[in-house]
């Protein structure tokens, strides 16, 4: 490589301006004197204007000196005149083939018709070794400046190069190892290994001292076919191995804190994103983790907004089922839709059916589970064909007379007691005990209201990421009002609140000013709402009221609709406070600033 680097070079870079020229007339004996007396190889023959005639060399003048050449005659007599040339643009590379192919020592160099100068082998010579010199100073400079230590060995596996990060690496100057055998050093170093076999060896772990950790690769030298020896980079990592170190103590530890942390906020079960630390919530979290793993019905029981979806959905995922959760709200099917939509269909099975057919829920959800969702309210003529699908576990599509085999997990769940029902005949007691092997009935929030802040600050972080809104501080007073309210709509309501809350937030915080007003009054003592309030509570109801209205026409810009929903009030309310507090006249100014 430096060679062919050595070969990039231009002649004009390295030829020789010191030569002899004479004129053609000149007596030989004259040219031998000036040549002798020079000291040089030749002496070229040129014209007045600088114009190359020929050449005579020193081996030209012996042999005339030996066989008695009359030296009175002019040089012209006795020059070589088929003269090789080259201009100084070439490159040395060509020069040097030109040499070698021709059996010459010299090359006239020419610009135009006139010589400017001569290259010679010595001048390819000298000027190869001194370029070597520099790159390979170069080479030296840079191997020594880099963060890998190198070594490099002969064939016979004596030290060549051992640069200054191998010093540091092992400890050994390089004056004490150079030219030095390296198995009296390192007698299972892999290089050796290399040598005996000359296939690399890459990236091998090694710990040469101490809290000091290294990776070697050996690579043989191979140059035309022939071996010469082994190159070997050992890199640093013993910082990056410390690191690692450190890191995986540190996630260990966040890994426990986590732990901890569910194992307070939690209580140590968890199921899917069911949220809750409460008592009454984790023994039905657990209960439902222990039912996933089976194949069991489950009728998810409980008052609207208590999460039974949710509980359903975690369920589902957290079992071994690989098919789908399929989700069917029997309140809202239609009865004469219901085998259709529950069996599916075969192309043309009757007016305005699709011609490829259509999948029923069963079919969607096979191998998986299908989620029964206000199934109290499925009237009971079409309870029996539920109950035929679950005794024979197989469809049967309208307009087929092929039976489709399933095998689909059932989740059920109501708002209603089915067991009543049952006694009223409203809902068929084999049915009901084929879907209620294992009952989870959910508590209402009002029962573990020490649950809200941890839904609360759910909701939040979701509402807020959803609506590009930033919330950086909650009043406490917030949270006090929350745990009194009585929460009959349970879950699904809070999460509506915190929404309403978030949209009516200024500055970046919720305040008891952004509670909806139904919940500020309903968290009202019960002996309070039999006495007369305090004219101070009065002026503070009716204050928080009329600035609240205000600042929803406002942020609605007079629109008394987008104000109403703006508070979660019904409009004819807002219409009934505006009129109450004689507010109308008084914002129909700051109205008119928005254009209204």
């Amino acid at each position: 490589m430096l060679e062919n680097k050595m070969f990039y070079y231009r002649v004009n870079e390295i030829f020789s301006t010191d030569f002899i020229s004479i004129e053609p007339h000149i007596k030989l004996s004259e040219v031998i004197y000036y040549v002798l007396r020079e000291n040089m190889q030749e002496a070229l023959v040129i014209d007045e204007d600088k114009k190359l005639l020929g050449i005579i060399t020193l081996t030209d003048i012996s042999l005339f000196l030996r066989d008695n050449y009359d030296l009175s005659l002019p040089v012209s007599h006795f020059m070589k005149t088929d003269v090789l040339t080259i201009v100084g643009d070439e490159l040395i590379s060509k020069a040097r083939r030109l040499l070698i192919e021709r059996k010459i020592g010299r090359l006239p160099v020419c610009a135009g018709d006139q010589v400017i100068g001569i290259l010679r082998s010595d001048n390819i010579r000298d000027n190869y070794y001194m370029k070597l010199e520099i790159i390979n100073k170069q080479y030296r400079h840079i191997i020594n400046n880099m963060h890998e230590g190198v070594t490099v060995t002969d064939a016979s596996g004596y030290v060549i190069f051992w640069n200054k990060s191998a010093e540091k690496i092992y400890d050994i100057e390089a004056k004490d190892i150079l030219y030095h055998r390296l198995i009296d050093f390192f007698p299972n170093a892999l290089t050796l290994s290399v040598i005996e076999s000359r296939i690399p060896i890459e990236n091998v772990y090694h710990s040469p001292k101490p809290n000091y950790y290294i990776i070697i690769s050996a690579l043989p030298i191979f140059i035309e076919g022939e071996f010469m020896g082994v190159v070997a980079t050992e890199r640093d990592v013993t910082e990056y191995r410390n690191l690692s170190v450190r890191l995986e103590k540190a996630n260990s530890q966040i890994s426990l804190l986590k732990e901890e942390v569910e194992k307070i906020t939690k209580g140590g079960f968890s199921l899917g994103n069911i949220i809750g630390k409460s008592p009454i919530i984790q023994r039905k979290i657990q209960l439902a983790k222990h039912v996933s793993q089976t194949d069991t019905s489950v009728l998810i029981t409980g008052e609207s907004g208590t999460g039974k979806e949710v509980f359903a959905r975690a369920i589902h995922h957290h079992s071994k089922r690989q098919g789908h959760f399929v989700p069917v709200n029997c309140s809202a099917i239609p009865q004469s839709l219901f085998e259709s939509e529950f069996f599916g269909y075969v192309g043309g099975a009757f007016t305005g059916a699709l011609k490829r057919g259509k999948l029923g829920y069963f079919e969607l959800a096979n191998n998986g589970t299908i989620f029964l969702d206000e199934i109290g309210d499925l009237p009971i003529e079409l309870q029996a064909k539920l109950l035929r699908v679950l005794q024979e576990g197989s469809v049967l599509r309208i307009g087929s007379e092929k039976e489709i085999p399933i095998d689909v997990r059932i989740i059920s769940a109501t708002n209603r007691s089915l067991k009543e029902m049952v006694k009223k005949g409203e809902f068929r007691e084999d049915l009901y005990y084929r879907l209620n092997v294992v009952e989870i009935e959910l508590p209402p929030l009002r029962d573990r209201k020490e649950d809200i802040v941890l839904l609360f600050d759910h909701f939040l972080q979701e509402i807020c990421h959803k609506n590009h809104i930033k919330i950086y501080h909650v009043d406490k007073e917030v949270f006090d009002i929350l745990y009194k309210y009585e929460w009959k709509g349970n879950i699904r309501e809070l999460r509506n609140t915190v929404e309403c809350m978030v949209v009516l937030s200024h500055d970046h915080r919720i305040t008891v000013s952004s509670i909806p007003q139904y919940i500020t009054e309903g968290t009202l003592d019960i002996k309070d709402r039999h006495t007369k309030p305090s004219s101070s509570l009065d002026e503070v109801v009716k204050s928080s009221e009329i600035q609240m209205i205000r600042k929803a026409l406002i942020e609605a810009k007079g629109n008394k609709a987008k104000a109403a929903k703006l508070l979660c009030i019904p409009r004819s309310t807002l219409y009934y406070k505006i009129s109450q507090y004689d507010i109308l006249c008084q914002e129909t100014d700051t109205c008119q600033k928005f254009g209204k």
